[in-house]
């Protein structure tokens, strides 16, 4: 079973990272996460895939960009549920 966390990503920073939790489009909360990739050939969405597999303690592949390839604001699949994360991130 798989479920999904939004996220918000910013290409191009100084300090790459997670952030807190933010309310973004809709009023939906969302997790910052920033990469010093710039948004050309997938770059920044592989970064962020990757910083976000680390940060959880999970692998890359159990990872993966379900909606907003194209966008800053993105949806991501996770093999657990959304309290699990906050508890793994710390915040």
């Amino acid at each position: 079973m798989t479920n999904s966390l939004a996220i918000r990503v910013t290409p191009r920073s100084a300090k790459p990272g997670t952030g807190g939790w933010r309310v973004g489009v809709g009023g939906r909360e969302e997790l910052e996460v920033r990469v010093s990739e710039a948004p050309t050939d997938g770059s920044a969405n592989e970064a962020a895939v990757k910083l976000i597999a680390k940060e959880l303690g999970i692998s890359r592949s159990q990872v993966e960009i379900v909606s907003g390839h194209a966008s800053r604001h993105k949806r991501v699949s996770i093999p657990f549920d959304l309290s699990e994360a906050r508890k793994r991130l710390g915040f």
